[in-house]
């Protein structure tokens, strides 16, 4: 089976709290506030293609906040030979060391922020109105009015002669500039118990070191570590990033449990759905064709290069029905028992 199925049919997305705090936050790469020692560490990072990619070599973790104007991010990156040469802002920062971060704030797979930073504090944000697979032209760049962002280096910058202990970014991300991220009726700020489709990424390169400079060797590849796992090589699948949901309890107040989202299955169906139409020659309703015909409830429209495919999954608010469609965007609607369609095995 095609590895691109594979990942979308059985990624397992992580999962994040993201509690309130009420006191203004430093924006200074070190987190001291005391609130920061209340909000909790997200999971180690690990390689991007889950299970079957190499352990990473350094630790990487995050946590977060949020208050009625931004989301915070503290990210701790263990790093023994910090270095950094890119100073320009919004250019290709991943060819540096780097970490990353990817917001999808209504879950639907489009309409995406992107936001890049190295040891030296180099900025770059970009937005995808769908990912790159799909056709996309990013909108690069296209920054947040009012974004912060704060490096610490727990060593000495672009100094081969020591060895480092790491770096770490705190960053402040207006929600006023997420609003533009927003659809289907989502809320922005997040209300109390909303979620937000996020993921982190860190992209760490070979060195070597010529004349006391570090280098990337030539022809040398980068390593991707991630929070939540994509199946893939590819941060650009939404559909695969962990779930990040927001409280209105304030960070070491006490605790709030994780939900687990109802349409999972029915998402990772739909996307794996995708991933076998773009085999075919064109567009087919014929579930038997795409390997589906034993999913109960899956129904497949097309209408000449343009489809879309949906299922029920049942909520606590009721059943609902998850479509996607040609440009792999992802909705959920309540249960209409006048959807059209029919399966076709």
């Amino acid at each position: 089976m095609n590895a691109d199925v594979i990942a979308a049919e059985t990624a397992a997305p992580r999962h994040a709290i993201c509690y309130r705090t009420d006191g203004p936050l430093t924006i200074d790469g070190r987190a001291a506030e005391p609130i920061w020692a209340a909000a909790p560490w997200t999971d180690d990072f690990v390689d991007i293609e889950g299970a079957v990619g190499k352990r990473p070599r350094h630790r990487t973790r995050v946590r977060m906040l949020h208050d009625p104007s931004s989301l915070y991010i503290h990210a701790e990156l263990d790093e023994p030979d910090v270095w950094a040469a890119i100073t320009r802002r919004n250019a290709v920062v991943f060819h540096d060391n780097d970490f990353e971060v990817f917001i999808d704030p209504d879950g639907d797979n489009h309409e995406y922020y992107e936001l890049e930073v190295n040891a030296l504090n180099t900025v770059w944000e970009l937005s995808l109105p769908r990912p790159y697979r799909c056709g996309a032209t990013p909108r690069d760049p296209d920054p947040i009015e009012g974004l912060r962002t704060a490096v610490h280096v727990d060593g000495t910058l672009n100094d081969p002669a020591d060895r480092d202990r790491g770096w770490s970014v705190t960053i402040a991300i207006p929600f006023e500039g997420l609003t533009r991220f927003v659809r289907d009726g989502r809320s922005c700020p997040p209300a109390d118990g909303d979620v937000w489709r996020m993921n982190f990424s860190r992209v760490q390169w070979p060195h070597e070191v010529v004349e006391g400079t570090y280098r990337k060797p030539a022809g040398s590849k980068e390593e991707n570590w991630v929070w939540s796992p994509q199946g893939v090589i590819d941060m650009h699948r939404p559909a695969t990033w962990g779930y990040v949901q927001f409280s209105d309890l304030e960070a070491g107040r006490g605790h709030v449990t994780p939900r687990d989202d109802p349409t999972l299955a029915a998402r990772s169906v739909l996307m794996g759905l995708w991933e076998r139409q773009r085999l075919q020659p064109s567009p087919t309703d014929d579930l038997a064709a795409l390997g589906l015909a034993d999913q109960p409830g899956l129904t497949v429209e097309c209408r000449g290069m343009n489809w879309r495919a949906w299922m029920a999954a049942p909520t606590p608010d009721g059943p609902a029905i998850v479509l996607v469609d040609q440009d792999a965007r992802l909705t959920e609607r309540r249960l209409d028992d006048t959807m059209p369609g029919r399966n076709r095995a």
